[in-house]
């Protein structure tokens, strides 16, 4: 299963915030994955901001990109708004490419 998760992961890196050029993952907005054994992939995710208007845009883009994965037969994206998303969640990387310090 881990490497179907690693696979997963890879394909989501390919999903890239319009607003911020950064991929969802390294911003911290990937919260978690879920994936059965009928190949369904549940992915929990939360948005910069309650109000963000690409919250459509970014969940076609998710799907888009599980259909890569051969393993995932499927897919949902379930938006939380908890524990709300915070820079400290981004990676160094995409800090660095912001901007952002610590």
């Amino acid at each position: 299963m881990a490497s179907i998760q690693d696979r997963v992961m890879a394909a989501l890196e390919t999903v890239i915030d319009p607003e911020l050029g950064i991929d969802i993952v390294n911003l911290g907005l990937i919260y978690g994955i879920e994936f059965d054994s009928n190949g369904f992939c549940s992915v929990k995710m939360t948005l910069t901001t309650m109000g963000c208007p690409l919250a459509d845009v970014l969940t076609e883009d998710i799907q888009n990109a599980l259909k890569d994965v051969p393993e995932v037969t499927g897919s949902e994206v379930k938006l939380v708004w908890y524990p709300a998303w915070t820079t400290d969640r981004m990676s160094r990387y995409a800090r660095i490419a912001l901007g952002i310090s610590r």
